[in-house]
């Protein structure tokens, strides 16, 4: 039974309080959010050392201190003033907005819904000023050094409804806690301290982003680490992106920030985990802190209440320079540290696809049908430095390992016949080293410079394949339409008005992509052709995805998953499978073949393809030196 309605009333304007109670609904969720408004002020006014002390999980006190600039004691009143601020002044700084903080709501909001008081001094003021509840308040002479001290004491104790909807002291306290690491992540440069209920949890002083990144996300995410720093144009990536054997079952280890703003922005989260496709399973969240520069200009972040959330003006460009810069820092793994990776793209080209095309034709000219027949290279010896001065046969392979056939034995002949000599190549030419033997029929042993390295075989030739696949493919596809499929019956299906006008509005780019999708009718759209390695895939559901991913992101990842999955199950059934013997030449063509091919730390399923073991840990193992 449906509630009467309520009397009509006349309108009328609202008082200031309920006006401000009812901005603090959306600015002042809980008490992190008191704490996040509170942080980017101080660092908006030039703070280089900011405490942050915490009661009852913020709840009961929140006391900010910063060393930043000052407020002047005539301004102090208008800071706690709604819709009262000195970071913009016109439409045009609100287009440009460079500040953390520029709305001019949170500390009157703040104030709406708890004690507040705001103590300050600027360089030139002999001594602090200090002002208690409102902007109403009268400001009187306090002490204290340069900066601002702002405390927040009994938060919504005037509406206790909303109080209700807390959670306990701990978790509240680890969602303030969360706060103030993400922003400290942020900015290596300002020193920060964290206490609860007067105990110091936290504290990290001013040093280089490695060094913050490692104390916040742990010494696991310091050692698998990929540092990143590509520009194209007016757009900067910098941070570290995670192994994916740093990944994690959880997104918590995720964070991405613009213009050192922290957010949480569905296309920039795509475009990473785009990037990590190839190298992690399904299931996995890498882990990652990456920041994005860019013209202030370029970007809105005016289009959430709590500024979470941004607005890229040419959101397919900022996709695809993420993407790919990701992307190329995953493909230059340990096994290609010698030098055979693909380079950077050009300053200025946002667009482009890969910098690793002239690489892939350069040193990838086999056939398509040869790659996949092929499972290792062909022999691996010189023409040259086949006999020793001795008299004895010896032969050298062409990566500089030196082998000498037991006594009887043919050569080529299994591992177990071959005693390893001794060889003088650098770990920097062949960071894998040679091989010394097979175990199992799964693992290969080798020897580098630094000790002793296990390959996985399958692992290892399934990403080979893989690769070598997909370059042949986009070799192929070079200069020359995508191979579509006709469909003899075209599909038809029923679809939304955004879904009709995303399929008329980029004919071009869906022609790009291999398919062709008609408009039948403003609800009927009927799909004509599909790419032809995709020929088997449901054409409605497929195109459906399609055009949500060009709608989104100016292009279509789906297409790209659902090629290298197919891919990714042709190379695992082509790889060497466990228990085949390999020859000592083999297995080194293997490692020479791993060093060559981008991604080969990882099989395509996100496995580790091989582990180091140093003389150090070597010598641990056996208490040697102790």
């Amino acid at each position: 039974m449906n509630a009467p309605l309520p009397s009509p009333r006349p309108i009328q304007a609202l008082p200031d309080q309920l006006i401000s109670q009812i901005a603090a609904g959306e600015v002042v969720e809980r008490p992190s959010a008191v704490v996040k408004e509170l942080l980017e002020n101080a660092l908006d006014a030039g703070a280089t050392q900011i405490t942050v002390r915490l009661e009852e999980g913020g709840v009961k006190r929140i006391a900010i201190t910063d060393n930043g600039r000052g407020i002047a004691a005539d301004q102090l009143p208008l800071a706690l003033a709604r819709h009262a601020t000195s970071k913009i002044a016109s439409l045009t700084d609100l287009e440009n907005v460079a500040t953390l903080g520029f709305r001019g709501e949170a500390l009157a909001s703040i104030a709406a819904v708890a004690a507040v008081s705001l103590t300050s001094r600027t360089a030139d003021a002999p001594h602090a000023w200090e002002i208690v509840g409102s902007h109403h308040a009268a400001v009187a002479p306090s002490s204290g050094p340069q900066g601002t001290t702002i405390e927040v004491q009994d938060l919504y104790f005037n509406t206790p409804a909303r109080r209700k909807f807390l959670k306990s002291e701990q978790t509240e306290y680890g969602h303030c806690a969360e706060v103030v690491r993400r922003i400290a992540l942020a900015r290596p440069d300002v020193s920060f301290s964290l206490s609860h209920n007067g105990r110091t949890i936290d504290q990290w002083s001013v040093c280089e982003m490695a060094k913050r990144s490692a104390h916040i996300l742990g010494s696991d995410f310091a050692e698998a680490r990929l540092a990143i720093d590509e520009s194209a144009g007016p757009l900067r990536l910098h941070g570290f992106a995670g192994l994916p054997t740093a990944s994690k079952a959880r997104a918590d280890g995720q964070f991405f920030y613009v213009n050192g703003r922290y957010v949480r922005d569905k296309l920039l989260v795509h475009a990473v985990r785009a990037a990590y496709q190839d190298v992690l399973h399904g299931d996995r969240f890498p882990s990652y802190v990456l920041g994005l520069d860019l013209d202030p200009a370029l970007v809105d972040v005016n289009v959430h209440p709590s500024k979470i959330e941004v607005r890229f003006r040419d959101s397919r460009a900022v996709h695809q320079f993420v993407f790919h810069a990701v992307q190329r820092a995953l493909s230059q793994t340990s096994a290609t540290a010698h030098g055979s990776v693909p380079a950077p793209l050009p300053a200025g080209d946002v667009s482009a696809s890969t910098g690793a095309s002239n690489w892939r034709r350069e040193h990838q000219q086999q056939s398509f049908g040869a790659q996949l027949s092929a499972t290792f290279s062909p022999s691996p010896y010189p023409p040259a430095s086949r006999y020793d001065g001795g008299g004895v046969e010896q032969r050298m392979d062409s990566y500089g390992a030196l082998f000498a056939p037991a006594a009887g034995a043919a050569v080529g002949a299994p591992v177990t016949s071959m005693t390893p000599q001794a060889h003088t190549v650098s770990s920097d030419e062949y960071p894998l080293g040679f091989a010394l033997a097979q175990l199992h029929g799964i693992y290969i042993l080798a020897q580098n410079t630094k000790g002793m390295v296990l390959v996985d075989m399958h692992a290892a030739h399934e990403r080979i394949l893989y690769e070598q696949i997909k370059n042949a493919l986009d070799a192929q596809a070079d200069g020359q339409d995508m191979q579509v499929q006709s469909l003899l019956i075209p599909v038809t299906f029923f679809a939304d008005a955004v879904e009709v006008g995303t399929a008329q509005e980029n004919q071009a780019t869906l022609k790009a992509l291999g398919f062709d999708i008609a408009a039948l009718s403003p609800t009927t759209l009927a799909v004509r052709s599909v790419p032809a390695l995709l020929k088997n895939a449901d054409a409605q559901t497929l195109a459906r995805d399609v055009l949500r991913d060009v709608r989104e992101f100016g292009g279509s990842r789906v297409l790209i998953e659902q090629r290298n999955e197919l891919l990714g199950t042709l190379a695992c059934h082509t790889a060497v499978r466990a228990n085949r013997i390999l020859s000592v030449l083999e297995m080194n063509a293997l490692l020479r073949q791993m060093e060559g091919t981008e991604r080969a730390d990882q099989c395509n399923h996100g496995r580790p393809t091989w582990v180091q073991l140093d003389i150090s840990a070597l010598d641990k193992l056996f208490l040697r030196g102790q």
